[in-house]
Formats: structure tokens, C-alpha cells, sequence
């Protein structure tokens, strides 16, 4: 079932009005208004915003909106809740284009490890748009829960995005960086055969 987009930019600048207009006048006083007016205009609470409105749309639930509401708030807190001590998730999203998206992932359950962006392609398409960094790990596709699955079908579900992909991902280069090292030293022991490293700069077969 097809769910309609939603944009809480509005609800959340109309909250702020309301705080700032009751603080004005008098109304509502005190640092803790203050401070939650800060905490909604925070880049944590817009990341956290992205992030709900991308999983609200793509969660698989059936009910009503209020189920799907409690649904998508607790995978919310629960996509952050993963990342303690590292940076939050961010929603990336990106234009399908014939040139592909311009980054290479590595990892996948084939090599125990989490998948990441492993290069972003100068003057590719994710290099133009923004936003996708060398280090994130990529969290989802289109909606779809990559942790702890393969290379391949993390593949897959990029080739399969039809007009714009969604990427949730979350900031942690250290990990990566890590990886990288195993990942050398497997090469050197097998003669330098290639790990699974993947370009999506192409819709061909090879992407």
C-alpha cells in the first residue's frame, strides 16, 4: 500500500510561533521554554525529523494512522537509540539517473562487517547533491533495513530504485577505516584478490 509523503516542517516552525508568541506575551516564562525552543530548531531535532518522516512513508505496517504513527516513532528511537556514541542517522536522498549514484559501498554480511560508503566519485551525482560523506554506513534503501545483510542485495535494492533513492545513513569513518585494514590484510594473504567493493556509478550490469 502506497502511504502519501508527510512534512512536519510546518507543524514544527508553527509550534515555535506559538512558544515565542506565549513567552511574549507573558504567558509562558522560564529557560525551559527557552530551551525546548531551542531543541526544535536544533540540527539534532531536524536530523531526527528526516529521519521519521522517511520511515513513517516506508515502514511496514497495516492500520490506521495512529498505528502507523507508533510504529514509525518507535524504529525512530530505535534507529537512534543504535547509534549511541556515534553520529545520528541522516536520510540522504539521491536522483536515479542513467550515470548511476556516483559512490562505491564496501563490506556486507559476506565479510561479517556492517556496509559503507567507501567513495564518493568526484563530479558523480552523490558529489553534486551532497550530503553522503566517505565513512557512513549505510542503515536502509528505500525504506528497506540493509544492517546485517549482504553486499549483494544491498546492491540489488540500488538498482531496483526507481526515480529517487533514499539512503539512511550514520557518520562512523573509524569503523570504516577499521574495516579497511581487515579487509588489506585479507588481500595480502589471499595475493591480492579484491574484496566485494561495488561501484554504483553505473545503471549496467556492473553497478
Amino acid at each position: 500500500m502506497s502511504v502519501a509523503a508527510i512534512d512536519l516542517r510546518q507543524d514544527v516552525s508553527q509550534a515555535i510561533d506559538l512558544l515565542t508568541k506565549l513567552r511574549r506575551n507573558g504567558e509562558l516564562s522560564g529557560q525551559k521554554v527557552d530551551t525546548l525552543i531551542q531543541v526544535l530548531e536544533s540540527p539534532f531535532f531536524n536530523a531526527v525529523r528526516d529521519v521519521y518522516e522517511h520511515v513513517y512513508q516506508t515502514v511496514d505496517v497495516q492500520g490506521s494512522e495512529e498505528v502507523r504513527a507508533n510504529a514509525t516513532a518507535k524504529a525512530t528511537v530505535a534507529a537512534f537509540a543504535a547509534s549511541e556514541g556515534h553520529a545520528h542517522p541522516r536520510v540522504v536522498e539521491l536522483p536515479v539517473t542513467e550515470e548511476g549514484f556516483g559512490f562505491n559501498i564496501m563490506g556486507g554480511k559476506e565479510q561479517n562487517s556492517p556496509i559503507y560508503i567507501s567513495r564518493i566519485i568526484p563530479k558523480g551525482v552523490a558529489d553534486r547533491v551532497g550530503g553522503l560523506r566517505r565513512g557512513d554506513q549505510l542503515l536502509s534503501v528505500n525504506g528497506v533495513s540493509v544492517e546485517g545483510d549482504s553486499h549483494t542485495a544491498a546492491v540489488q535494492l540500488l538498482k531496483d530504485a526507481k526515480s529517487v533513492v533514499k539512503l539512511v545513513v550514520r557518520y562512523t569513518p573509524k569503523v570504516l577505516e577499521d574495516m579497511e585494514a581487515r579487509f588489506e590484510k585479507q588481500r595480502s594473504r589471499s595475493g591480492g584478490r579484491n574484496t566485494l567493493e561495488r561501484n554504483t556509478g553505473s545503471r549496467g550490469p556492473s553497478r
